[in-house]
């Protein structure tokens, strides 16, 4: 009996290879690699360098081609045992975005074009732990694939802003999951580029033992 498949909304496979799991790596490879519409500068330091969170985000929506490759990144990102111990929950609808506004302490700039919900999967790890280790391991995962997706839509020339400050029951019932809520990642065009702010001298970050 063939292992049937379900894909997210809009990524349906109509081929007869939709039951083959190396698809999965095609599509990702595929997404990837598709040539954006502009000139980014993707260089990997500089769009770390230039990253800034913003809380003022325009109503212009962002492109389906964008959410593909900042969906794909979160992927991409490095997981305990490959396990990918986590879910994102993809949120489009309007009285589900003011409901998470409510639930992160009323932030208002949760209402963006581009709303996910990053959480924790422990049950997907398989390896020989215990407990409360794999689901340290699930939250690193979960932290990882948000922190790759916050890269992405800053190399694509879109802002976000990183939420941790919730309810995390009220989040559940809103996204409707039994799975723990890790962050909340806010992405649009911000309403003013601004540059990346100073921060602190690395030989007061760095310790060498």
């Amino acid at each position: 009996m063939k292992d049937t498949k379900v894909w997210p909304k809009g990524y349906e496979q109509n081929n007869e290879n939709a039951h083959d799991f190396d698809v999965r790596n095609d599509l990702i490879g595929n997404i990837l690699k598709e040539s954006p519409k502009k000139k980014y500068n993707t260089e990997l330091f500089q769009v770390m360098a230039k990253r800034r969170s913003t809380r003022k985000f325009s109503t212009n929506p962002v492109e389906k081609w964008k959410i593909d490759k900042i969906l794909a990144a979160a992927d991409t990102a490095p997981t305990a045992g490959n396990c990918q111990g986590f879910e994102i929950f993809f949120v489009t609808d309007d009285e589900k975005k003011q409901k998470l506004a409510k639930a992160a302490n009323n932030q208002s700039y949760v209402i963006t074009p581009v709303l996910l919900v990053f959480c924790m999967n422990p049950n997907r790890i398989t390896l020989d732990f215990p407990r409360k280790v794999i689901e340290k391991f699930s939250v690193q995962d979960a932290t990882l694939a948000a922190a790759y997706s916050q890269l992405a839509a800053s190399a694509l020339g879109l802002s976000s802003i990183w939420i941790g400050m919730f309810d995390e029951n009220q989040v559940k019932k809103i996204v409707g999951t039994d799975l723990r809520p890790t962050s909340l990642l806010c992405i649009g065009y911000p309403v003013k580029k601004r540059g990346p702010k100073t921060r602190r001298k690395l030989k007061d970050l760095i310790h060498v033992i």
